[in-house]
């Protein structure tokens, strides 16, 4: 049954200008210079050097330049002006011949990367000197394909089989496969390449290291005992192999000089270091904190005098036919987005300085010492009602930018923690717990490593009554393993 119903609703949405802002604020300092360059590539009316005073600009028409575009549309009049000669394509945009102002220091440097052979290219290269026939050497390739970025072959010899078949066409047996693997892939340099397995890859390695008392006895490990090995199941190891704790221990330094991922080894396949632009620093001048924002964060920004006055010149004109209106109305659509453009960036400006210096006053005491333990319990609530922001504003900043302190640089939300309560009825941050945490299992004695629950007596023996399913949570958000594996002969 079809109804007509009236309602009536309260909604808030947010303009394209909060939008926008929203946007920007999250961006972290090399991100933001990226969406600066972008904008200004998309907009033309956008400059970063003006080569005019722009109070002069503005001061007599600023109220009409910007008025609202539906009022400029029924206002427009049929009259012969040129707009053309301001929309040559022929023009070369003035913004494009200027460049940042910046210093020399803040000049980006390109790294020159030297182009080099692949880590699948090196195994190539070395597996065309073994004399193979053409089928059996386009079979060793295929398997050269298949190994990981580690210099593994983690699939099974049967799905390769079957992707010859259906791929290339080519029929062959899971054991001639395996034959092409064992005695010619795993004999490729760096050795360990073409194992199945961390196991396979420790074994490999060891054969063809010197063989002495110590490779002998690290071999059987690895190859009789290997779980047991892996779980450091020392007393087991000892009583199986019938050695003494000096033995073991110099096996053990034998497999700790492997290496579990040959691939990595390669220089071709090593990753980029990122380096961290800090978004702001945090200095200590004459026992005072000083905020300061990278300025590459506050780029100078202008509207372009050309296209103003372009629009200043269809302000004095009185009549225009219809490609003209639709030139003029462009040109201004192109100004409203550098004003509302330029005015957002000045707006993240001022949130980003607002919410640091209010983060930077409420952590006072940390900042003067560089000390975990006088951080502060802060969450993002606390940020947010010092400064009337949101809390999503607030999250924006902290968990994309970086702050430099006297005492390094990290992530401004690590400054963010939960707190607790102490014997003494003292609120501490839980950052204060996982100091002392990581200093109470830094100095236990590894032969003997403390389990979970004696690591709970010990922070409360500290003045810090947590339960021992706590305190696993910060051992694991330390990356600290379990007492069996901290052990150590």
């Amino acid at each position: 049954m079809l109804k007509q119903e009236l309602q009536q609703k309260l909604q808030q949405k947010l303009s394209p200008q909060q939008i926008q802002l929203m946007k920007l604020v999250q961006l972290p300092t090399v991100a933001f210079e990226q969406r600066v360059k972008e904008e200004m590539e998309e907009n033309p009316a956008l400059e970063d050097q003006p080569d005019y005073e722009e109070d002069d600009l503005f001061k007599d028409n600023s109220d009409e330049l910007y008025n609202d575009e539906m009022a400029e549309r029924d206002s427009i009049d049929d009259i012969e002006i040129n707009v053309d000669e301001y929309l040559s394509d022929d023009e070369f945009p003035s913004y494009k011949s200027y460049t940042n102002n910046y210093s020399a220091d803040d000049d980006e440097k390109s790294i020159p990367y030297a182009q080099g052979t692949t880590f699948y290219d090196h195994l190539k290269e070395q597996l065309h000197m073994f004399r193979l026939d053409e089928q059996d050497l386009a079979l060793a390739d295929f398997l050269i394909g298949n190994l990981d970025e580690d210099g593994y072959l983690r699939r099974e010899v049967r799905s390769i089989v079957d992707d010859l078949a259906f791929n290339l066409n080519i029929s062959t047996t899971e054991e001639h496969l395996t034959h092409l693997l064992e005695d010619y892939i795993q004999r490729l340099s760096p050795t360990g390449v073409g194992a199945r397995d961390l196991k396979e890859c420790l074994l490999l390695q060891l054969k063809r290291k010197t063989q002495t008392d110590e490779v002998e006895l690290a071999y059987e490990l690895i190859n009789q005992s290997f779980d047991s090995f892996a779980k450091k199941h020392y007393k087991k190891l000892l009583k199986k192999f019938d050695i003494d704790e000096e033995e073991l221990r110099n096996a053990i330094e034998e497999i700790e000089g492997l290496n579990p991922k040959p691939g990595k080894a390669f220089g071709g396949n090593t990753k980029i270091i990122e380096h961290i632009v800090p978004d702001f620093t945090i200095r200590i001048i004459e026992g005072e904190l000083e905020l300061t924002l990278n300025g590459r964060n506050a780029p100078q920004l202008h509207v372009s005098r050309q296209y103003a006055e372009m629009f200043d010149t269809y302000k004095k004109s009185e009549n225009k036919n219809k490609e003209q209106k639709k030139a003029v109305l462009f040109v201004k659509q192109k100004l409203d987005a550098a004003k509302w453009f330029i005015e957002a960036i000045q707006q993240r400006q001022n949130t980003l300085m607002a919410t640091m210096t209010a983060i930077m006053n409420y952590q006072k005491d940390y900042f003067l010492t560089g000390d975990d333990r006088d951080i502060r319990p802060m969450i993002l609530k606390d940020i947010a009602e010092i400064v009337d922001m949101d809390i999503s504003t607030i999250s924006r900043v902290a968990n994309s930018k970086y702050v430099n302190t006297p005492y390094g640089t990290f992530l401004i939300k690590e400054l963010f923690s939960e707190s607790m309560t102490n014997d003494d009825g003292e609120e501490v941050s839980t950052r204060e717990i996982k100091k002392i945490l990581s200093e109470i299992v830094e100095n236990e004695n590894k032969r003997k490593p403390l389990t979970d629950e004696k690591l709970a007596k010990k922070l409360k023996e500290n003045g810090y009554s947590i339960a021992r399913r706590t305190v696993a949570k910060y051992r694991e958000q330390l990356s600290i393993p379990v007492a069996r594996l901290r052990k150590e002969i």
